[in-house]
């Protein structure tokens, strides 16, 4: 069994409804991604991914379809009745703004993130973990031997 990690960025705004602090203002972060999964490597030497877990340009493409794309230079707000009125006025302006229904710290997206990247594995591949940095020295992380 083999593990393989592949590091993401992106440049991400959000604010936290209803928080008690200054994060309560929209404000950004630079976001930095890791993804592990794990597997056995293709052991059939007739095959392109011969001796591969997974082709890092394949788990490049499912993170950066689903996440980087997405979220990079987005702006993510929970829905609440109380933020309605300015994300209809800010949607007339900004086109990349996405609504959770839950509140976008740093702890739920890594687990929103995780239930993803898993669902788009291919067979015989799982997600080990996600670490998701909301600063330098801040971060959170989704195992899935945490999750069964």
């Amino acid at each position: 069994m083999i593990r393989l990690t592949k590091e993401f960025s992106f440049e991400m705004a959000h604010t936290l409804a209803g928080y008690d602090g200054p994060c309560r203002e929209i404000h950004g972060h630079s976001y930095r991604l890791f993804v592990t999964v794990r597997g056995v490597p293709v052991r059939d030497p007739q095959s392109p991914k011969y001796g591969m877990v997974m082709d890092f340009g394949d788990l490049k493409h499912i993170v950066g379809r689903l996440i980087v794309e997405r979220y990079d230079h987005a702006l993510v707000l929970r829905e609440t009745p109380e933020n309605h009125a300015a994300l209809e006025a800010m949607r007339g302006t900004y086109t990349k703004i996405i609504v959770t229904p839950y509140q976008p710290t740093c702890e739920n997206m890594v687990e929103d993130f995780a239930r993803a990247i898993a669902a788009e594995l291919p067979a015989g591949v799982e997600l080990f973990s996600v670490k998701l940095h909301e600063t330098a020295t801040s971060f959170a992380e989704w195992y899935a031997s945490d999750n069964l």
